[in-house]
């Protein structure tokens, strides 16, 4: 299994925290982004690196197996127990299989913590010959992607068909999936070894937020202009949602800064059919420019009726 220095692709050394791990990711990913290098024929590897270096560093599990066996990892624990029933049979640490033919008909030979452990399980997992010794199933690896949506297409769950590894696959997307959620999609990895299982697909969406309002978790904020005479006497205000305008009441003497609480015109709360977010519109009370001559003794007048009380 060919060697992958996952430190090195998200620019990181060996002692860098989770915090730097995550923060070196969003900065690579965003950089290598495909949709953002179009003309870079090596940016879709790339970015799958990127995803793959993130899978494994930004599990602290993973990660220990990893520093510990490099491109070996995944097949850790299995060498830790081949190496347990070596040494409980009495074999030397220094030859764990013995100085003669194992069963198989084949030698095998390691020498400590330092070998080459691809060549390692090799010999001990996928070259058995002579004998006919059973093979063991590994999982394919998986494979992660990144999927950019606008924030008015989480409103509704829907299908879609992205290419992703050069594959067309049709994904239910779920109402209401947030901004870095990932989800998994099992099977869709690379094909196992000796009959193991296809590894998994797992897929991060990236919202884009392509309207007017400012989301927090499932609630949405937006401002709404209010002309002072509305403020003053009260009346009715057109304010938009994502499903389109509503008409509001507007109370006498409404206050600049105001918020007012739109029930269910926010964000649909994942996988919870017909539950949602509020809106949450906040009033801008906008002061008259240009005033004539007119309006500006009326103006005058009123604030000299406002002093007598």
């Amino acid at each position: 299994m060919e060697y992958v220095d996952y430190y090195k692709i998200l620019g990181l050394d060996k002692t860098a925290s989770a915090d730097d791990i995550k923060k070196a990711y969003r900065k690579q990913a965003r950089k290598h982004h495909p949709d953002l290098n179009p003309n870079d024929p090596e940016a879709v590897k790339l970015f799958q690196q990127i995803n793959e270096a993130n899978e494994v560093l930004g599990d602290a599990e993973k990660r220990k197996k990893y520093d510990q066996y490099g491109a070996d990892w995944k097949h850790g624990e299995q060498f830790e127990e081949a190496r347990r029933q070596q040494q409980s049979q009495g074999r030397s640490r220094a030859n764990p299989f013995g100085q003669g033919q194992n069963q198989g008909g084949q030698y095998y030979s390691f020498d400590g913590d330092d070998g080459d452990y691809s060549d390692f399980f090799a010999s001990m997992f996928g070259n058995r010959g002579g004998g006919g010794g059973r093979q063991t199933r590994f999982k394919g690896q998986d494979y992660r992607a990144s999927v950019q949506l606008n924030l008015s297409d989480i409103f509704k769950t829907h299908k879609q068909t992205f290419t992703i590894n050069d594959k067309n696959i049709r994904v239910t997307v779920p109402a209401g999936i947030e901004d870095g959620q990932e989800i998994k999609i099992a099977g869709y990895g690379a094909p196992g070894q000796h009959g193991g299982p296809n590894g998994d697909l797992y897929i991060t969406f990236t919202i884009h937020n392509n309207t007017g309002f400012i989301r927090k978790g499932n609630d949405l904020y937006a401002d709404q202009p209010l002309d002072l005479f509305t403020a003053v006497l009260g009346g009715e205000e057109m304010v938009n949602t994502v499903g389109g305008k509503v008409k509001l009441k507007v109370a006498p003497e409404t206050q600049n800064g105001t918020k007012v609480r739109l029930k269910g015109k926010g964000v649909p709360v994942y996988k919870k059919e017909g539950v949602y977010g509020d809106l949450y519109v906040t009033y801008q009370v906008q002061v008259p420019r240009n005033l004539s001559d007119k309006e500006k003794e009326l103006f005058h007048k009123l604030a000299e009726e406002r002093q007598k009380k």
